[in-house]
Protein backbone atom coordinates (compact mmCIF):
# COMPACT_ATOMS: atom_id res chain seq x y z
CA UNK A 1 0.00 0.00 0.00
CA UNK A 2 2.85 2.34 0.89
CA UNK A 3 4.63 1.56 -2.40
CA UNK A 4 1.50 2.42 -4.45
CA UNK A 5 1.09 5.73 -2.56
CA UNK A 6 4.73 6.70 -3.30
CA UNK A 7 4.24 5.87 -6.98
CA UNK A 8 1.12 8.07 -7.12
CA UNK A 9 3.00 10.97 -5.53
CA UNK A 10 5.85 10.58 -8.03
CA UNK A 11 3.34 10.59 -10.91
CA UNK A 12 1.67 13.75 -9.53
CA UNK A 13 5.03 15.52 -9.16
CA UNK A 14 6.04 14.47 -12.65
CA UNK A 15 2.78 15.85 -14.09
CA UNK A 16 3.27 19.11 -12.16
CA UNK A 17 6.79 19.55 -13.54
CA UNK A 18 5.53 18.85 -17.06
CA UNK A 19 2.80 21.52 -16.68
CA UNK A 20 5.30 24.04 -15.28
CA UNK A 21 7.70 23.26 -18.12
CA UNK A 22 5.00 23.81 -20.74
CA UNK A 23 4.03 27.07 -19.03
CA UNK A 24 7.61 28.41 -19.15
CA UNK A 25 7.93 27.22 -22.75
CA UNK A 26 4.80 29.14 -23.76
CA UNK A 27 6.00 32.22 -21.88
CA UNK A 28 9.41 32.21 -23.59
CA UNK A 29 7.78 31.58 -26.96
CA UNK A 30 5.45 34.53 -26.35
CA UNK A 31 8.37 36.82 -25.45
CA UNK A 32 10.33 35.51 -28.44
CA UNK A 33 7.40 36.23 -30.77
CA UNK A 34 7.22 39.81 -29.47
CA UNK A 35 10.90 40.39 -30.27
CA UNK A 36 10.45 38.69 -33.66
CA UNK A 37 7.50 41.00 -34.37
CA UNK A 38 9.50 44.10 -33.44
CA UNK A 39 12.45 42.92 -35.55
CA UNK A 40 10.13 42.15 -38.49
CA UNK A 41 8.55 45.61 -38.19
CA UNK A 42 11.92 47.41 -38.32
CA UNK A 43 13.13 45.29 -41.24
CA UNK A 44 9.89 45.99 -43.13
CA UNK A 45 10.28 49.71 -42.38
CA UNK A 46 13.88 49.72 -43.62
CA UNK A 47 12.86 47.90 -46.81
CA UNK A 48 10.06 50.42 -47.35
CA UNK A 49 12.45 53.35 -46.89
CA UNK A 50 15.06 51.75 -49.14
CA UNK A 51 12.54 51.30 -51.97
CA UNK A 52 11.12 54.80 -51.67
CA UNK A 53 14.05 56.90 -50.42
CA UNK A 54 14.28 58.85 -53.67
CA UNK A 55 10.58 59.71 -53.69
CA UNK A 56 10.69 60.75 -50.03
CA UNK A 57 13.84 62.81 -50.65
CA UNK A 58 12.24 64.63 -53.60
CA UNK A 59 9.13 65.38 -51.50
CA UNK A 60 11.34 66.74 -48.69
CA UNK A 61 13.29 68.89 -51.17
CA UNK A 62 10.09 70.33 -52.68
CA UNK A 63 8.79 71.10 -49.19
CA UNK A 64 12.05 72.81 -48.18
CA UNK A 65 12.05 74.94 -51.36
CA UNK A 66 8.44 76.03 -50.81
CA UNK A 67 9.21 76.75 -47.17
CA UNK A 68 12.27 78.82 -48.05
CA UNK A 69 10.24 80.91 -50.49
CA UNK A 70 7.60 81.54 -47.82
CA UNK A 71 10.31 82.24 -45.21
CA UNK A 72 11.87 84.90 -47.44
CA UNK A 73 8.53 86.54 -48.17
CA UNK A 74 7.23 86.33 -44.59
CA UNK A 75 7.87 89.43 -42.44
CA UNK A 76 10.05 89.15 -39.33
CA UNK A 77 8.21 88.48 -36.10
CA UNK A 78 9.13 89.67 -32.64
CA UNK A 79 7.97 88.60 -29.20
CA UNK A 80 7.93 89.92 -25.67
CA UNK A 81 6.53 88.61 -22.39
CA UNK A 82 5.27 89.91 -19.07
CA UNK A 83 5.19 87.96 -15.80
CA UNK A 84 2.34 88.83 -13.45
CA UNK A 85 0.89 87.61 -10.17
CA UNK A 86 -2.89 88.20 -10.04
CA UNK A 87 -4.48 88.64 -6.60
CA UNK A 88 -8.05 88.41 -5.29
CA UNK A 89 -8.95 85.70 -7.85
CA UNK A 90 -8.52 88.14 -10.75
CA UNK A 91 -6.70 85.59 -12.95
CA UNK A 92 -9.90 84.55 -14.76
CA UNK A 93 -10.68 88.14 -15.74
CA UNK A 94 -7.10 88.57 -16.97
CA UNK A 95 -7.35 85.39 -19.08
CA UNK A 96 -10.68 86.55 -20.55
CA UNK A 97 -9.20 89.92 -21.49
CA UNK A 98 -6.11 88.40 -23.15
CA UNK A 99 -8.30 86.00 -25.14
CA UNK A 100 -10.47 88.96 -26.17
CA UNK A 101 -7.42 90.86 -27.47
CA UNK A 102 -6.30 87.78 -29.37
CA UNK A 103 -9.76 87.43 -30.94
CA UNK A 104 -9.53 91.05 -32.12
CA UNK A 105 -6.22 90.22 -33.81
CA UNK A 106 -7.63 87.06 -35.42
CA UNK A 107 -10.67 88.97 -36.70
CA UNK A 108 -8.40 91.80 -37.88
CA UNK A 109 -10.55 94.32 -36.04
CA UNK A 110 -7.96 97.05 -36.40
CA UNK A 111 -10.24 99.90 -35.31
CA UNK A 112 -11.02 98.26 -31.96
CA UNK A 113 -7.33 97.43 -31.41
CA UNK A 114 -6.43 101.07 -32.11
CA UNK A 115 -9.07 102.34 -29.68
CA UNK A 116 -8.13 99.86 -26.96
CA UNK A 117 -4.36 100.36 -27.01
CA UNK A 118 -4.27 103.91 -28.44
CA UNK A 119 -2.12 102.85 -31.42
CA UNK A 120 -1.81 104.08 -34.97
CA UNK A 121 -3.08 101.86 -37.78
CA UNK A 122 0.36 100.57 -38.83
CA UNK A 123 1.26 99.54 -35.28
CA UNK A 124 -2.15 97.94 -34.71
CA UNK A 125 -1.73 95.92 -37.92
CA UNK A 126 1.65 94.65 -36.70
CA UNK A 127 0.11 92.83 -33.70
CA UNK A 128 -0.23 89.11 -34.48
CA UNK A 129 -0.95 87.24 -31.27
CA UNK A 130 -1.84 87.60 -27.60
CA UNK A 131 -1.61 84.59 -25.31
CA UNK A 132 -1.38 83.81 -21.61
CA UNK A 133 -0.26 80.69 -19.75
CA UNK A 134 0.55 79.77 -16.17
CA UNK A 135 4.13 79.36 -14.97
CA UNK A 136 3.75 75.79 -13.74
CA UNK A 137 5.29 75.33 -10.31
CA UNK A 138 4.61 72.20 -8.25
CA UNK A 139 5.22 74.19 -5.06
CA UNK A 140 2.04 76.17 -5.79
CA UNK A 141 0.02 72.94 -5.62
CA UNK A 142 1.74 71.79 -2.42
CA UNK A 143 1.32 75.17 -0.70
CA UNK A 144 -2.33 75.39 -1.74
CA UNK A 145 -2.97 71.91 -0.38
CA UNK A 146 -1.29 72.85 2.90
CA UNK A 147 -3.55 75.92 3.18
CA UNK A 148 -6.55 73.71 2.41
CA UNK A 149 -5.56 71.25 5.16
CA UNK A 150 -5.28 74.08 7.70
CA UNK A 151 -8.67 75.51 6.78
CA UNK A 152 -10.87 72.38 6.82
CA UNK A 153 -11.59 69.72 9.42
CA UNK A 154 -9.74 66.39 9.72
CA UNK A 155 -12.58 64.29 8.27
CA UNK A 156 -12.66 66.37 5.08
CA UNK A 157 -8.88 66.07 4.65
CA UNK A 158 -9.03 62.28 5.02
CA UNK A 159 -11.69 62.04 2.31
CA UNK A 160 -9.84 64.41 -0.06
CA UNK A 161 -6.34 63.14 -0.84
CA UNK A 162 -3.50 65.17 -2.32
CA UNK A 163 -3.78 63.38 -5.69
CA UNK A 164 -7.46 64.37 -5.92
CA UNK A 165 -6.54 67.95 -5.03
CA UNK A 166 -3.78 67.94 -7.66
CA UNK A 167 -6.15 66.72 -10.38
CA UNK A 168 -8.63 69.47 -9.49
CA UNK A 169 -5.92 72.17 -9.51
CA UNK A 170 -6.73 74.55 -12.38
CA UNK A 171 -4.30 76.59 -14.48
CA UNK A 172 -5.86 79.73 -12.99
CA UNK A 173 -4.80 78.54 -9.51
CA UNK A 174 -1.07 78.95 -10.22
CA UNK A 175 0.40 82.08 -8.69
CA UNK A 176 2.45 83.45 -11.61
CA UNK A 177 1.28 83.78 -15.22
CA UNK A 178 3.12 84.64 -18.44
CA UNK A 179 1.60 87.01 -21.04
CA UNK A 180 3.13 86.64 -24.52
CA UNK A 181 2.65 89.06 -27.40
CA UNK A 182 3.84 88.56 -30.98
CA UNK A 183 4.15 91.46 -33.42
CA UNK A 184 5.84 92.38 -36.68
CA UNK A 185 7.34 95.51 -35.09
CA UNK A 186 9.87 95.19 -32.29
CA UNK A 187 9.08 98.45 -30.47
CA UNK A 188 5.35 98.15 -29.80
CA UNK A 189 5.36 96.14 -26.55
CA UNK A 190 5.94 98.90 -23.99
CA UNK A 191 2.64 100.47 -25.14
CA UNK A 192 0.61 97.38 -24.24
CA UNK A 193 1.43 96.59 -20.60
CA UNK A 194 -0.47 99.41 -18.89
CA UNK A 195 -3.61 98.81 -20.96
CA UNK A 196 -3.62 95.08 -20.26
CA UNK A 197 -3.22 95.64 -16.52
CA UNK A 198 -5.67 98.54 -16.26
CA UNK A 199 -8.41 96.43 -17.84
CA UNK A 200 -8.36 94.35 -14.65
CA UNK A 201 -7.04 96.82 -12.08
CA UNK A 202 -9.82 99.33 -12.83
CA UNK A 203 -12.52 96.71 -12.28
CA UNK A 204 -14.72 98.04 -9.44
CA UNK A 205 -15.14 94.67 -7.76
CA UNK A 206 -11.40 93.93 -7.56
CA UNK A 207 -10.70 97.48 -6.44
CA UNK A 208 -13.21 97.17 -3.62
CA UNK A 209 -11.76 93.82 -2.50
CA UNK A 210 -8.26 95.34 -2.58
CA UNK A 211 -9.27 98.34 -0.47
CA UNK A 212 -11.04 96.18 2.13
CA UNK A 213 -8.15 93.74 2.25
CA UNK A 214 -5.57 96.49 2.78
CA UNK A 215 -7.73 98.24 5.38
CA UNK A 216 -7.99 94.98 7.28
CA UNK A 217 -4.23 94.45 7.07
CA UNK A 218 -3.52 97.97 8.32
CA UNK A 219 -6.02 97.62 11.17
CA UNK A 220 -4.56 94.27 12.21
CA UNK A 221 -1.02 95.63 11.94
CA UNK A 222 -1.91 98.59 14.19
CA UNK A 223 -3.59 96.31 16.74
CA UNK A 224 -0.62 93.94 16.86
CA UNK A 225 1.80 96.81 17.33
CA UNK A 226 -0.24 98.12 20.28
CA UNK A 227 -0.30 94.62 21.77
CA UNK A 228 3.45 94.39 21.29
CA UNK A 229 3.98 97.63 23.22
CA UNK A 230 1.75 96.35 26.04
CA UNK A 231 3.61 93.04 26.19
CA UNK A 232 6.97 94.84 26.32
CA UNK A 233 5.67 97.05 29.16
CA UNK A 234 4.49 94.01 31.13
CA UNK A 235 7.84 92.31 30.60
CA UNK A 236 9.61 95.39 31.96
CA UNK A 237 7.30 95.42 35.03
CA UNK A 238 8.02 91.74 35.72
CA UNK A 239 11.72 92.34 35.32
CA UNK A 240 11.62 95.24 37.81
CA UNK A 241 9.63 93.15 40.31
CA UNK A 242 12.11 90.28 40.01
CA UNK A 243 15.05 92.66 40.49
CA UNK A 244 13.42 94.25 43.57
CA UNK A 245 12.79 90.84 45.11
CA UNK A 246 16.33 89.76 44.37
CA UNK A 247 17.60 92.84 46.23
CA UNK A 248 15.36 92.01 49.21
CA UNK A 249 16.84 88.52 49.38
CA UNK A 250 20.34 89.96 49.50
CA UNK A 251 19.46 92.34 52.38
CA UNK A 252 17.26 90.03 54.49
CA UNK A 253 19.13 86.77 53.86
CA UNK A 254 17.95 83.48 52.40
CA UNK A 255 14.18 82.81 52.43
CA UNK A 256 11.71 80.60 50.56
CA UNK A 257 10.18 82.35 47.52
CA UNK A 258 6.84 80.68 46.78
CA UNK A 259 5.91 83.11 43.96
CA UNK A 260 9.21 83.07 42.08
CA UNK A 261 8.38 80.07 39.93
CA UNK A 262 5.01 81.57 38.99
CA UNK A 263 6.62 84.86 37.94
CA UNK A 264 9.21 82.99 35.86
CA UNK A 265 6.39 81.16 34.07
CA UNK A 266 4.66 84.49 33.37
CA UNK A 267 7.90 85.86 31.97
CA UNK A 268 8.17 82.86 29.60
CA UNK A 269 4.54 83.29 28.52
CA UNK A 270 5.11 86.96 27.75
CA UNK A 271 8.23 86.11 25.76
CA UNK A 272 6.26 83.53 23.75
CA UNK A 273 3.45 86.05 23.14
CA UNK A 274 6.01 88.59 21.96
CA UNK A 275 7.47 86.05 19.55
CA UNK A 276 4.02 85.17 18.12
CA UNK A 277 3.09 88.82 17.63
CA UNK A 278 6.35 89.48 15.77
CA UNK A 279 5.72 86.44 13.56
CA UNK A 280 2.21 87.74 12.76
CA UNK A 281 3.62 91.19 11.95
CA UNK A 282 6.12 89.59 9.53
CA UNK A 283 3.25 87.74 7.84
CA UNK A 284 1.26 90.97 7.53
CA UNK A 285 4.29 92.71 5.99
CA UNK A 286 4.60 89.84 3.50
CA UNK A 287 0.89 90.01 2.63
CA UNK A 288 1.21 93.77 2.08
CA UNK A 289 4.14 93.32 -0.28
CA UNK A 290 2.49 90.50 -2.26
CA UNK A 291 -1.19 91.51 -2.29
CA UNK A 292 -1.16 95.29 -2.01
CA UNK A 293 -2.20 95.56 -5.69
CA UNK A 294 -4.79 93.70 -7.75
CA UNK A 295 -1.99 92.50 -10.07
CA UNK A 296 1.69 92.47 -9.15
CA UNK A 297 4.06 92.88 -12.11
CA UNK A 298 7.08 90.64 -11.67
CA UNK A 299 8.66 91.60 -14.99
CA UNK A 300 7.24 93.94 -17.62
CA UNK A 301 7.36 93.76 -21.41
CA UNK A 302 10.80 94.52 -22.82
CA UNK A 303 10.79 97.83 -24.78
CA UNK A 304 12.46 96.07 -27.72
CA UNK A 305 11.18 92.55 -28.45
CA UNK A 306 13.29 89.53 -29.30
CA UNK A 307 13.22 88.09 -32.82
CA UNK A 308 11.33 84.81 -33.03
CA UNK A 309 13.59 82.16 -34.54
CA UNK A 310 14.26 78.46 -34.17
CA UNK A 311 13.87 75.28 -36.17
CA UNK A 312 10.29 74.72 -35.07
CA UNK A 313 9.37 78.21 -36.36
CA UNK A 314 11.22 77.87 -39.68
CA UNK A 315 8.97 77.41 -42.74
CA UNK A 316 11.66 75.48 -44.63
CA UNK A 317 11.87 72.88 -41.85
CA UNK A 318 8.10 72.69 -41.31
CA UNK A 319 7.29 72.28 -45.01
CA UNK A 320 10.13 69.78 -45.43
CA UNK A 321 8.65 67.62 -42.67
CA UNK A 322 5.17 68.11 -44.15
CA UNK A 323 6.42 67.00 -47.59
CA UNK A 324 7.99 63.83 -46.11
CA UNK A 325 4.83 63.08 -44.14
CA UNK A 326 2.54 63.55 -47.16
CA UNK A 327 4.74 61.37 -49.38
CA UNK A 328 4.92 58.55 -46.79
CA UNK A 329 1.13 58.72 -46.34
CA UNK A 330 0.63 58.57 -50.13
CA UNK A 331 2.94 55.54 -50.46
CA UNK A 332 1.22 53.73 -47.58
CA UNK A 333 -2.19 54.37 -49.11
CA UNK A 334 -0.85 53.05 -52.41
CA UNK A 335 0.37 49.86 -50.69
CA UNK A 336 -2.97 49.50 -48.92
CA UNK A 337 -4.82 49.90 -52.20
CA UNK A 338 -2.63 47.19 -53.82
CA UNK A 339 -3.24 44.85 -50.88
CA UNK A 340 -7.02 45.40 -51.08
CA UNK A 341 -7.00 44.70 -54.84
CA UNK A 342 -5.04 41.45 -54.33
CA UNK A 343 -7.37 40.41 -51.51
CA UNK A 344 -10.39 41.15 -53.70
CA UNK A 345 -8.96 39.00 -56.53
CA UNK A 346 -8.43 36.09 -54.13
CA UNK A 347 -12.03 36.36 -53.00
CA UNK A 348 -13.24 36.33 -56.60
CA UNK A 349 -11.09 33.31 -57.44
CA UNK A 350 -12.33 31.53 -54.33
CA UNK A 351 -15.92 32.19 -55.33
Amino acid sequence: MSTNQNNDEEVDLGSLFIIIGKGFSKLFNFIGNIFKGIFHFFITLLIFLKKNIIKIGIAALIGVVIGMVLEIKAPDKFGSEMLVKPNFKSARQLYNNINYYNDLVKQKNIVEIQNTFKLDEETALSLKKFEIEPVVNQNDIINSYNDFVLEVDTLTVKSYLFEDFKRAFHELDYKIHRINVVAEKNNVFDKLGDVILSSVVKNKYFNRVKVLFNENLNRTDSLYRKNLVQVDSLRKVYMQVMLEEAKKKQTTGTNIDLGGQKRTTKEIELFETNRKINADLRKIAKDKSEEYEVINVISNFQPIGYEIKGVSKNYAFLFGVLGVGCMILFLLLKLLNGYLNDYNKKLELGA
